[in-house]
């Protein structure tokens, strides 16, 4: 998910330069390579390990995590249109329509289903609640941008329907997420804050308002070229303006609320560093501030705020500094074993130990 943001991110920049486009394209291809790579050897381990798959999705941390394969997915399919589309025929725009309906699909399908496996084979209590938990979810909340960002090269009859289902998309993911906003924060007042491994965690609350204030202003921004002027019967200013105008300070509202979620998780992060050894969450350092600093670019756009544009330009140079942070601190962790490896990560158990708690739970609950 992160670096496949990046190169969205390096796509969008305001200010560019004789190379950024190449950099952005080698972030994209490493992106494959990396998806590729890594769905490999997670089928390797389920073809392996009889039974794993189930437990996986069963567990009740390690679950949340598979609506990142889908996110990653969204981003592949954004990234084509960037990188893609400017050298290809109208093939590919006709491509990217079907993968977007597709993608919606199975979407819909994850979030019903992962859901109801979680509500109803596990009892997680609010104490401790994470913004991981609206990870099934977030295919949603990257759909109002990938279907805004696919409008520049769709033609109208096919950009209009992507672009209201889009915003349908987005509204379902940001209704989840505000849900389980108050889960979030009922566990902040209540009990203490997540601790030192966890708190990296936290960075995926930026996520949901990040991504949607990039949708309204995207959305905003492309809808003079996708609406029709009678469109809904609007007489006098078109509909397409109205959106315009709407979409701007819509994206303004909710970009603050992902920056405050920001600066509460910097602010916890600093307090507990020296307690803190590397995660795979250290991967939240970057995806959700890059959709932060993408909504940002947009506002940015709308505004033409020069101001906004290279403060974006700081964002950035910050973000690809800690991408390369964090993949040299991964690279670091799994040649030590610290990560990627049995009884480290997520389940935090191997296959045996977890089939045999599952054994436990399952008896527990047919007594109840």
């Amino acid at each position: 998910m992160a670096t496949g943001a990046m190169a969205v991110l390096l796509a969008q920049q305001p200010f560019k330069f004789d190379g950024l486009f190449t950099i952005g394209k080698i972030f994209f291809i490493l992106d494959l390579v990396l998806f590729v790579s890594f769905s490999v050897c997670i089928t390797t381990r389920f073809v392996m390990k009889p039974g794993s798959l189930g437990l996986s999705l069963h567990h009740p941390r390690e679950s949340f995590f598979f609506g990142t394969f889908w996110v990653s997915i969204a981003f592949i399919i954004y990234n084509i249109q960037l990188y893609g589309t400017p050298y290809c025929g109208f093939w590919l725009v006709k491509t990217l329509e079907v993968l977007f309906w597709g993608y919606a699909g199975c979407a819909l399908l994850v979030v019903i289903f992962q859901y109801h496996v979680i509500f109803d084979t596990r009892s997680l209590p609010v104490a401790d609640a994470m913004p991981a938990w609206l990870l099934p979810a977030y295919p949603f909340l990257v759909l109002g941008p990938l279907g805004a960002g696919l409008e520049y090269s769709q033609p109208p009859d096919s950009g209009l329907p992507i672009m209201i289902g889009g915003l349908m998309f987005e509204g379902f993911g940001w209704s989840i997420a505000f849900m389980m906003y108050t889960l979030y924060f009922t566990r902040l007042i209540n009990s203490d804050i997540p601790t030192e491994k966890e708190r990296p965690g936290m960075y995926v609350a930026v996520g949901p308002a990040a991504y949607t204030s990039n949708t309204f202003v995207a959305v905003g921004s492309i809808a003079p070229k996708i609406l029709p002027p009678d469109f809904l019967g609007v007489q006098g200013t078109s509909a397409a303006q109205v959106w315009r105008a709407v979409g701007l300070p819509a994206g303004v509202f909710l970009w603050l609320l992902g920056f405050w979620f920001f600066a509460l998780a910097s602010i916890s992060n600093v307090l507990g560093w020296k307690k803190m050894r590397f995660t795979l969450s250290y991967w939240s350092f970057i995806f959700p501030q890059a959709g932060l600093t993408i909504a940002a670019v947009q506002i940015g756009n709308a505004l033409n705020s020069d101001g906004i544009k290279g403060v974006t330009s700081a964002m950035t140079i910050l973000l690809v500094v800690a991408w390369l942070l964090v993949a040299a601190a991964t690279m670091g962790a799994v040649r030590k074993k610290e990560v990627l490896w049995p009884g480290v990560d997520e389940d935090e158990e191997d296959v045996e130990g977890r089939t045999r708690s599952a054994d436990e739970e399952l008896g527990k609950r047919r007594r109840d």
